[in-house]
């Protein structure tokens, strides 16, 4: 598995992580067994939000006994984002996923709150030594500088947003302005939602010609591709162990420039939309 250096912590991190949205909804011990097995596999970042329902529980049953392996991420809901609020919400994910700290924790989008109270709310659980660092998630270029003027330079750890092969909108100007910045990129949802390219579609024949060539599988190719930025890390979800082992796969696999071109052509960046794409 390969790692790089995320963001500002100076943690290096494996490039490909774990997501957890939705995780909740299907047999608790095989997501459980999911997580774990990602874990075996040096998957060790785990991402997950208080707005995943029950999911930091699936977590918190996953990393028991395992907590200092991982690297571990959860989020504040904008409706709880007053400084008040994300401190009172993060000691209640915190009791969810049976820990005393995060690594990371995220504003899972904009909301009403000035951003200069969330910031003072996450610098003030950094200080009590509840997190250890935070981000923001479905951030824009224009909103991270807003972030910067509220924070100061090299606060935001990361920034979580929507990529996959066909939404490349981050990379217009998000990526270059985290790259510019130290901000490390972390790609959720990055086989799409329900529609990762189908075998006979023309994307998907292009995916298997290069899965072939490199011994891998279409989604590891899918995931190698995004993961192809310095900045960019990738966290799918894994439903089964065979699922998961399937994801850590991609953390090996390096692509060429020929590879990179063919996918870059079957699955084009398009203009800059007006407003970041988010689900």
């Amino acid at each position: 598995m390969k790692h790089k250096s995320f963001g500002t912590t100076g943690a290096q991190m494996s490039v490909i992580g774990q997501g957890t949205w939705y995780i909740d909804h299907g047999d608790r011990a095989s997501a459980v067994a999911a997580l774990c097995k990602g874990l075996d596999l040096g998957m060790t970042h785990i991402d997950t939000a208080e707005m995943y329902g029950d999911a930091e529980l699936v977590v918190a049953d996953a990393i028991a006994g395992r907590r200092d392996e991982v690297f571990l991420v959860s989020k504040v809901l904008p409706s709880n984002a007053s400084r008040r609020g994300t401190v009172q919400a993060c000691e209640r994910s915190l009791k969810r996923l049976k820990t005393d700290r995060l690594d990371c924790y995220l504003l899972h989008w904009r909301g009403q709150y000035p951003l200069e109270e969330t910031v003072a709310a996450f610098e003030e659980l950094v200080s009590a030594g509840k997190i250890r660092s935070w981000g923001v998630s479905n951030f824009d270029a224009s909103d991270l500088a807003e972030m910067v003027d509220a924070a100061g330079e090299g606060r935001i750890a990361c920034n979580q947003v929507l990529y996959h092969l066909n939404e490349r909108a981050i990379e217009h100007s998000v990526i270059p302005w985290c790259e510019a910045h130290g901000v490390a990129v972390v790609a959720y949802s990055p086989f799409g939602h329900d529609d990762f390219p189908g075998a006979q579609s023309a994307g998907g024949k292009v995916l298997q010609e290069i899965a072939s060539r490199h011994g891998a599988t279409p989604r590891q190719v899918a995931l190698a591709f995004l993961t192809r930025w310095p900045s960019v890390f990738a966290i799918p979800k894994a439903s089964s162990s065979g699922h998961a082992a399937d994801n850590a796969g991609a953390g090996d696999l390096t692509l060429t420039e020929s590879d990179i071109a063919a996918l870059d052509k079957a699955f084009p960046l398009g203009r800059e939309p007006r407003s970041l794409p988010m689900i």
